[in-house]
């Protein structure tokens, strides 16, 4: 509800692309930033009880937006300083969440819970947005927003019932820098967690930007107003929800490497087929399929870290992860929302698409390991910064074990 209130205030307020993209990548521009510190804090502290405190921190940022939008408060920049203080909230607690994944489950589950954590996180495309249209229609921004506020009671109460394996923690006398330089260590030596950090890396620049540029798609590029926005935003998680609970299945048919290098290309054709719609419900129809290949990419991607990230070091492992999209993503965002001032939106989600198919082809063709060593089992490798060959596993081996 929140990122359609958000990106409609934003976009009948300045008309600007640039404006939208700020906003929007101003909430993800601290999880580049903090997400290294959020997870040296998962890996330091009780898990469950410092996901409660972050959350009850986007609580009190959601519920400020809404006053001050609420009494008429609400010049763009106001509203991107709101955006980026929820985003430091949901940086240095998020990684917690993701960590605490891999305790509730078996390994050989991993990536089935990846994908119905994905699924149930996107339900609120599918939800939210709907309620997002009736709430602007009979409302106003603010009241969304303030709705957004009290939902993180919910986030909560369901926290309060998780309970935890105990777990090795990091050690007391380490640096808070020591920590992170070997998170970073250990993300950069293990074979498939480095190749999914670079291959994210890449979609974050060019593909992920479509998210942040819904709203101006929808009202520029489609003459629509916030009910354009809820539609494109509820199909794209219609899309997620249906690639993220047909990843598993598919995998376990397939093989995860084919339906994850298939989903990265197929991500890239549909975000084309998005560009080139000339209405609202064939823009939805491609939308569904941008957000299938794209949740497949990301729960797929994620999963291999969460796999491959020894338990102890398992929360900086995934920050650096979450850094990589968090870092650039806003950066694409911004790159693609200033050159779509200049050859209009529908151009720029074209060009990133074709852009991005070409990167993927050239590292597929020139550098094939960043693809096969994602998906080489490694169970029994026990990864520590200290170790030297770490960063020589050998991958014909790997593949006989």
């Amino acid at each position: 509800m929140q990122t359609v209130a958000l990106g409609t205030l934003i976009t009948l307020n300045t008309h600007s692309v640039l404006w939208n993209a700020l906003v929007i990548g101003a909430a993800f521009i601290p999880m580049g930033l903090l997400s290294p510190l959020g997870g040296v804090l998962a890996d330091r502290l009780d898990r469950r009880r410092w996901l409660i405190v972050t959350t009850i921190a986007e609580a009190v940022v959601a519920a400020g937006l809404t006053v001050f939008v609420a009494v008429g408060i609400d010049p763009p920049f106001l509203i991107l300083i709101f955006a980026f203080l929820g985003g430091v909230a949901g940086a240095i607690g998020f990684p917690s969440y993701q960590s605490m994944l891999p305790d509730l489950v078996e390994r050989d589950d991993l990536l089935a819970a990846v994908s119905l954590s994905s699924a149930q996180w996107n339900m609120g495309r599918v939800v939210g947005p709907a309620l997002a249209a009736i709430v602007l229609f009979l409302w106003t921004p603010a009241v969304a927003f303030g709705i957004n506020a009290v939902s993180f009671g919910a986030v909560v109460v369901a926290l309060l019932f998780v309970k935890l394996p105990h777990r090795v923690r990091a050690k007391d006398g380490e640096s808070v820098i020591g920590r992170l330089r070997d998170g970073a260590q250990i993300a950069f030596r293990e074979p498939g967690c480095r190749s999914a950090i670079i291959l994210i890396t890449i979609v974050a620049l060019v593909g992920s930007p479509f998210i942040g540029l819904v709203a101006s798609f929808a009202i520029d590029g489609l003459h629509r107003h916030a009910d354009g926005t809820a539609i494109l935003t509820t199909a794209q998680g219609v899309g997620a929800v249906l690639g993220a609970l047909a990843l598993a299945p598919l995998a376990k048919k397939f093989g995860q490497k084919i339906v994850v290098s298939i989903a990265l290309f197929a991500f890239c054709l549909a975000i084309v087929l998005y560009g080139l719609s000339p209405s609202i419900y064939l823009a939805a129809l491609a939308m569904v399929l941008v957000g299938g290949t794209y949740i497949c990419v990301l729960s797929g991607l994620n999963s291999v870290v969460q796999f491959r990230a020894p338990e102890a070091a398992r929360g900086r492992v995934l920050s650096i992860f979450m850094m990589a999209l968090g870092t650039i993503y806003p950066i694409g965002l911004i790159l693609e929302g200033a050159i779509g001032q200049s050859v209009g939106i529908r151009g720029i989600t074209i060009i990133s698409g074709v852009t991005l198919a070409i990167i993927l082809g050239g590292v597929a063709l020139f550098d094939r390991k960043i693809f096969t060593s994602l998906f080489v089992q490694n169970t029994d490798r026990v990864i520590d910064a200290s170790t030297p060959e770490v960063g020589e596993i050998d991958l014909a081996q790997d593949l006989q074990d």
